[in-house]
């Protein structure tokens, strides 16, 4: 028995051992990097159906997370990102040849949205990817980047770099990949479907899942409805001042989603406006997408209701977090 115990203890020991040295490892090589891509060749042409359509796409994903408070897109604090994920900034996305993206081709930035790879072989964990936005999409936010648009012209404002913890690190070393690009052209959903244009923008577009879902790193990008808890949320976010939020669940459970609580139209005020049923206002993170139209919002309450019933009560999640915190 004795030997046994030994074993066991020098086994033991040995595993802690390694996990520790794979932290140092990790602490010490941050973020890794990979080979240097191979670029498709792409020249997209700015048109201003284009422009318009990737403006739409902006105000609801770049806008967000880039936009400073002169609304132009040098990048900024990621304030809502849990603090055990690290001190969180996003990139100088104007045209800007040097602190910005003004040098990168139409392959480049297509390449980088799809994947996370930047020309030179970088991971960016802090950026999402887009692996099922229509190769049309994708193009349309590439000449919105190009356009004349006030957010993205040239400013020279160097880029904060994020201070990642030591958690962030270890989950780009396992758990936290690049996508790889795809091999084959992506389509725009039929518009006349609303199941499937419903889950195009919440999805593709929108990223609404990986918000409304169970787990921030336990995601699906490729197939999102293989996501942990999709959109059933419970995801702690920092909110205005600091204080917790938890993310809505958006399935169609009697009790606990948002079935009773709303109608179609009411559901598009809420996306498009920021108002409740009942008045209240929608806390931060979230804000109003008014860039949808009522179209492609109602299609996502369409598409919401195909979603499995997920049972979890965030109100009383939201209640305990609070008395937890004081």
């Amino acid at each position: 028995m004795k030997k046994v115990l030994k074993f066991f203890g020098i086994f033991l020991g040995s595993v802690v051992l390694l996990i520790g040295l794979f932290c140092a490892y990790v602490a010490i090589t941050g973020v890794p990097t990979y080979d240097k891509p191979n670029i498709p060749e792409i020249s997209v042409e700015i048109t201003p159906a284009r422009v318009a359509r990737g403006e739409v796409i902006a105000n609801i994903q770049c806008m967000e997370c880039h936009a400073n408070n002169k609304n132009q897109l040098t990048g900024k604090y990621l304030g809502e990102v849990p603090a055990i994920f690290g001190k969180l900034y996003s990139k100088n996305i104007t045209q800007d040849k040097v602190k910005g993206i003004g040098n990168w081709t139409d392959g480049e930035l297509i390449y980088f949205l799809r994947t996370g790879i930047r020309r030179d072989g970088s991971y960016a964990p802090v950026m999402p990817q887009y692996p099922n936005v229509s190769d049309e999409d994708l193009k349309s936010v590439v000449a919105w980047l190009r356009s004349d648009r006030f957010p993205v012209q040239a400013v020279p404002e160097e880029p904060q770099s994020s201070d990642l913890s030591i958690v962030s690190k270890l989950l780009t070393h396992t758990v936290m990949k690049p996508l790889p690009y795809p091999q084959h052209m992506i389509a725009p959903p039929d518009s006349t479907d609303p199941i499937a244009l419903g889950k195009y923008t919440a999805d593709a577009v929108g990223d609404c899942f990986s918000c409304h879902s169970g787990d921030l790193v336990d995601q699906n990008k490729v197939h999102t409805e293989r996501t942990k808890g999709y959109y059933g949320g419970g995801i702690e976010m920092t909110g205005e001042g600091g204080k917790p939020v938890v993310t809505a669940n958006l399935t169609f459970d009697e009790e606990t989603g948002i079935a009773r609580k709303y109608s179609k139209e009411q559901f598009i005020k809420a996306v498009k406006m920021g108002v409740r049923p009942d008045g209240s206002i929608l806390r931060y993170p979230m804000t109003p997408k008014l860039a949808l139209s009522d179209q492609e919002v109602g299609a996502i309450y369409e598409y919401l209701k195909t979603v499995p019933k997920i049972k979890n009560d965030i109100k009383q999640k939201s209640t305990e977090l609070e008395i937890a915190k004081k």
